[in-house]
């Protein structure tokens, strides 16, 4: 037996509603593996997983990392 799986998926418009960073820094975090990956929809249209992305920023909450600012120098 199947289990039906719901996936709601988020064009970068939604996305850039809900986490509020830059397409480019958003594209650098997929490509170093530290965000959902985009699903390829079409040659011109891309969406996001919404629970992969709903992890995502349970994760960052939970973890307490604090981002290094640039130009820090730590030892």
């Amino acid at each position: 037996m199947q289990t039906a799986i719901s996936k709601v998926l988020i064009n970068r418009k939604k996305l850039l509603e809900i986490i509020p960073l830059s397409t480019r820094t958003i594209y650098n975090l997929e490509k170093r593996g530290e965000f959902p990956r985009r699903i390829t929809l079409t040659c011109r249209n891309v969406a996001w997983d919404l629970s992969e992305v709903e992890e995502w920023i349970e994760a960052r909450k939970s973890s307490g990392i604090q981002a290094d600012r640039p130009g820090d120098a730590r030892g």
